[in-house]
């Protein structure tokens, strides 16, 4: 298969796979469809954040815009999802941060 042509035309979105956590078994993946950020905005965001504050609902619905749930993408099934798996919203910025950086783990 060929290599897709490097451009620096960027995506203004972009497909992750976040790993929730799930106490007692495996971590189950949901697909997020992330907004992509240019180093400035990245910047601006982890200055927003503050190194070890709590990551928010309302984080998770500015960096992203869909997921791959039945449910809908809302503050409200993001919270659910929060208040269900403990680990949930952090690993989903998580994985926003390391996809732009690009230091997603290689499978």
């Amino acid at each position: 298969m060929a290599k897709a042509k490097f451009t620096l035309a960027v995506s203004p979105t972009f497909k992750a796979t976040v790993q929730i956590p799930r106490a007692g078994a495996e971590s189950g993946d949901i697909e997020f469809t992330f907004k992509h950020r240019d180093r400035v905005g990245i910047n601006e965001l982890l200055d927003s954040v503050g190194a070890g504050d709590v990551v928010h609902v309302d984080l998770i619905l500015d960096v992203a815009s869909g997921w791959d749930l039945d449910s809908p993408f809302d503050a409200a099934n993001i919270k659910e999802l929060d208040r269900l798996y403990y680990g949930a919203v952090r690993a989903i910025f998580n994985t926003y941060i390391a996809e732009l950086q690009g230091t997603r783990a290689k499978n």
